[in-house]
């Protein structure tokens, strides 16, 4: 959005309005961060909010303004913001040392509750980020079975590393963004989604490729959904060519299911990232899968095979206050239903949305499955009907490819009227939210559709 269109906005200039304090932390912020911002999510312009507390579905920020939250820690919070029982294990935690750089007790009950609940954690090894945990999840297919490519869904996203930059919203030819080795761009093939001939096509013809990997609820935890049996499919065509299967579940893992996507599914893959809930609302992450696989990173069978073994550090692996964030968090995941009300409020929500467009008569659709909210705004065009919307008939790069004009204004609108969505745009659903939280969400999304009408942008 141009400058110009900023200062001729109500909407713009009611959001200023509301938050002159966070515009004054923004300001202190451009002045250390690039864009003013530490991860590129958190962009909006003119600025976003700066929070200063959050509890349960909720948060605030720095000018008191209250909002229901569908940010929910980038998707990490399925229990909801400070949960009393994860909070109150992290404090006895604290007191006894933040980090001790040996190995303690806490590692081990959060990777006895993860093996419990994932199917395919037969072994674990953690990290403190999803991005450190794909990184991991190739190079061990790469060791396994002695090839060097992996073929990517374009769309998908899997971090920030070299082997992942291409292919999630440029560079969908596979050419390496800036910064990026073409050596390391040229090991990755990228192919369309719910395209499996093109798999077939590229797995009968090439020897080479270690790995498949994928979001397994597909892009952007189903912005861009799978078509039926699309996994299945996958597990078939991967096992016939001796291609490693990686789910990539980051975000879906303990939230789609209490075992994930795979539980969800029954698809079992070779390979498991997980982050984002796994470790409680704390940085950690972990790459869980076959003993076999992992094995290129145990000392004693690396001997005994006579290979080299995979180093792998971490100054913050497994750190003890992250694991019993992971754990407590975990095990009341495991012994509640918080997963089934998670995902009934997202289809109460995925509902009222749609009737409100309805009712307004405007082409555009709430739509996804599970715990989450899409909003496809229509960049062209169409003559849709929010209620019988199917995402599966629209090309997967116009799913992508929302107005951000029109996106920004309704992120903004929606800060106006107390509620927090992501930039999809859309968000994640907790277990916290409640009926009320859903009632104010959709009267929200009502008065920001009518001031994004009052300004020509539907």
């Amino acid at each position: 959005m141009s400058q110009t269109g900023f200062e001729s906005s109500s909407i713009v200039e009611t959001y200023r309005q509301r938050t002159p304090g966070s515009a004054v932390l923004f300001e202190e912020a451009c002045s250390m961060f690039p864009s003013g911002i530490t991860h590129d999510s958190r962009f909006l312009q003119p600025y976003g909010i700066y929070a200063a507390k959050a509890q349960g579905s909720h948060k605030w920020d720095v000018d008191g303004n209250e909002y229901v939250d569908y940010s929910g820690g980038h998707g990490a919070l399925l229990l909801g913001h400070s949960h009393p029982e994860v909070c109150a294990a992290i404090q006895v935690a604290l007191q006894a040392g933040t980090h001790f750089g040996d190995s303690h007790e806490h590692e081990i009950g959060w990777a006895r509750v993860i093996q419990r609940m994932v199917p395919s954690a037969d072994k674990i090894r953690f990290t403190s980020s999803g991005t450190e945990a794909t990184h991991m999840a190739l190079r061990l297919a790469r060791a396994h079975t002695g090839r060097n490519k992996v073929i990517r869904l374009q769309g998908h996203f899997h971090g920030w590393h070299d082997h992942m930059t291409s292919g999630f919203n440029s560079h969908h030819d596979g050419t390496p963004t800036r910064g990026v080795l073409s050596s390391v761009a040229d090991s990755v093939i990228l192919v369309p989604p719910n395209d499996i001939d093109c798999i077939h096509e590229r797995l009968s013809s090439d020897s080479d490729i270690a790995a498949l990997i994928l979001e397994p609820t597909g892009s952007t935890f189903g912005m861009v959904p799978l078509v039926d049996g699309y996994l299945s499919a996958l597990r078939e065509l991967t096992e016939r060519y001796g291609v490693l299967l990686i789910f990539d579940e980051v975000v879906t893992g303990f939230r789609v299911a209490k075992g994930g996507a795979q539980a969800h599914y029954g698809v079992m893959p070779d390979l498991t990232t997980l982050a984002k809930i796994l470790a409680g609302g704390l940085p950690g992450a972990a790459v869980v899968g076959s003993r076999e696989i992992l094995a290129a990173l145990d000392f004693d069978a690396m001997v005994a095979a006579g290979k080299e073994k995979i180093q792998h550090q971490g100054t913050f692996n497994a750190n003890p206050i992250s694991a019993v964030a992971g754990s407590t968090a975990l095990s009341i995941i495991e012994a509640s239903d918080v997963n089934e009300k998670a995902n009934a409020s997202g289809e109460i929500l995925r509902q009222g949305m749609n009737q409100v467009l309805h009712r307004m008569g405007i082409p555009w659709a709430a739509y996804g499955e599970f715990s989450v909210v899409h909003l496809f705004t229509n960049p062209d065009n169409r003559g849709i009907d929010p209620s019988s919307f199917d995402p599966l008939k629209i090309p997967w790069q116009e799913l992508k490819r929302n107005s951000s004009h029109a996106v920004t204004k309704l992120r903004l609108a929606m800060l106006a009227n107390g509620v927090e969505f992501n930039g999809f745009p859309g968000g994640t659903i907790s277990g916290a939210h409640s009926e009320a939280d859903l009632l104010l969400t959709i009267e929200a999304f009502e008065e920001s559709l009518n001031m994004l009408q009052s300004e020509n942008e539907i």
